[in-house]
């Protein structure tokens, strides 16, 4: 079988566009050399004919198929998903253009439009299996109906466990400053090991942001359309300042059907990697961006910026016109204000112990000729009560989500953990079978939160309680994002966003 999945992998090359017609006996040759053979047997023309019929589908069982044998025959010594992953992302190099190849042939479809070329690069960056399209497909998720809109759910199955002996096997492993990051520029191509995942065929597009060189490239786990990541091309932390703003801007100029936005830079509010600098984006509007502003206000001195407050859960300043500079000029002054800002009534302080806790997750995009940049404020501040943040998901619904709030769920989207594919199935089941959740080991953390909604429907069965399921956790999620919101949607709390307004022109 390795003979003819050899075939099926060059045809597949071929047929996605990896591989033109003068490289077939290249990739062919550098194939059997990876996998220890010495010739390419001589087929019928029966089974040439079936193995040209290989489709974009058949790639996830043409892999498998391969590394099982890499492991039968010893050219893969351990046969566990990180293993495998590393192994078979250096089958997939074979096929794969140099970096020069995929920047010019981006550049060329760039001239003609922006919008060609994201396309071209985003097919390039799936059909090379960066990414997995058959994991994403893994992924559990759905749209929730809501106050603010449809809000956007998904459980996230596409990235891999590690199994015991790679997590063993990374803690024993040399720890290595190369590359720094996950998001550094030296991942290209890099063949990867257990404590850091194989890039083999990992291409990267050079842009130029203020001046200075930076990365982009696509989310291999893509949570939502055309998921792409800005990064710079030197390994410094995340800030949120004016610069930030500018750089947000200079790529939606380069990509005006993308937003782009950026995580705080802050612990428990801020991203996963505050260590380089970086933004997230897209070819996707969330319910956050299709949010209306429900009240207007002029801050002196930038009457011709379009400023509001946005009807979201989360307290967004949102600002607009045409001249960017202008919008940065006053998302400056509001982050200056912010950084500073403490309203006790309101228990927001800017620092405890000398420790700053205010800061903003910005977000810009491009809507018709004029420009908006969405200002989310952010307060990382703790208390005994909540250890893990005041303006973060309260313990109550930690049943659903635990983790911070970064830019993808500020949007409305929610990313929720894996082990909640099984929890829900398992929990359907016992609801319909009268079990007592309280008593399961496993469900009692969820017994709380059923015990809320479920008087709320006249009846519970087989007809209904997926609809029910995927309604109430939206609402939990919605929960979770006003928990995030330093400005509660209460008379009270609007009061106080007011206040901070007001604060502007001072």
């Amino acid at each position: 079988m390795i003979q003819e999945n050899i075939r099926k992998l060059v045809v597949y090359g071929q047929k996605t566009g990896l591989v033109p017609d003068e490289d077939k006996i290249y990739v062919t040759n550098q194939l059997l050399e990876l996998f220890k053979l010495d010739e390419l047997e001589e087929i019928s023309e029966e089974k040439e004919a079936e193995i040209e019929k290989t489709n974009v589908e058949d790639l996830e069982n043409i892999l498998a198929d391969m590394t099982d044998y890499a492991y039968e025959n010893g050219i893969l010594t351990e046969n566990s998903v990180v293993y495998r992953d590393l192994f078979d992302t250096k089958i997939m190099n074979i096929l794969m253009p140099r970096p020069s190849e995929v920047i010019r042939t981006f550049q060329d479809y760039y001239k003609q439009d922006s919008r060609k070329a994201t396309d071209y690069y985003y097919k390039f960056s799936s059909d090379s299996d960066y990414i997995r399209r058959y994991r994403i497909k893994k992924d559990v998720k759905w749209v929730a109906a809501t106050e603010y809109g449809d809000l956007d759910i998904t459980i996230n199955l596409s990235k891999p466990e590690k199994d015991p002996k790679a997590i063993a096997a990374a803690r024993l492993a040399k720890q290595s400053g190369y590359p720094k990051c996950l998001l550094c520029k030296e991942n290209e191509g890099y063949a990867g090991r257990v404590n850091h995942p194989a890039r083999d065929n990992h291409r990267i597009i050079p842009i130029t942001i203020q001046g200075d060189r930076w990365g982009f490239q696509y989310s291999p786990y893509v949570y939502y359309n055309e998921h792409c990541i800005v990064f710079n091309g030197q390994h410094i932390p995340m800030k949120i300042d004016r610069s930030a703003f500018c750089k947000l801007f200079d790529f939606v100029k380069l990509f005006p059907h993308y937003f782009v936005g950026s995580n705080a830079d802050l612990p428990i509010v801020g991203g996963s990697i505050l260590s380089h600098d970086h933004f997230q984006g897209g070819h996707y509007e969330f319910a956050m961006a299709k949010a209306p502003v429900e009240r207007s206000f002029t801050v002196k001195g930038f009457e011709d910026v379009k400023a509001g407050i946005v009807k979201w859960p989360m307290s967004v300043i949102r600002l607009q016109a045409e001249d960017t500079e202008r919008i940065t000029l006053l998302a400056d002054k509001i982050l200056g204000k912010w950084r500073g800002y403490t309203d006790e009534p309101a228990f927001i302080f800017a620092e405890t112990d000398g420790e700053p806790h205010n800061t903003i997750t910005p977000i810009a995009r491009k809507r018709g000729d004029a420009f908006e940049l969405d200002l989310v404020l952010r307060n990382n501040i703790t208390t005994k009560e909540h250890p893990l943040g005041v303006y973060h998901p309260h313990a109550n619904l930690h049943h659903i989500k635990k983790e911070n709030i970064g830019l993808i769920e500020v949007m409305g989207l929610a990313v929720l953990p894996a082990r909640l594919k099984d929890e829900i199935e398992d929990l359907k089941q016992a609801m319909l079978a009268g079990k007592n959740l309280w008593e399961d080991e496993v469900l009692e953390k969820h017994a709380e939160w059923v015990d809320e909604f479920k008087n709320k429907y006249e009846k519970i069965d087989e007809s209904n309680i997926d609809d029910i399921l995927r309604h109430e956790i939206g609402l939990v999620f919605m929960q979770v994002l006003t928990d995030a919101g330093v400005y509660k949607r209460t008379p009270e709390g609007q009061q106080a966003f007011d206040r901070f307004i007001a604060n502007l022109d001072a």
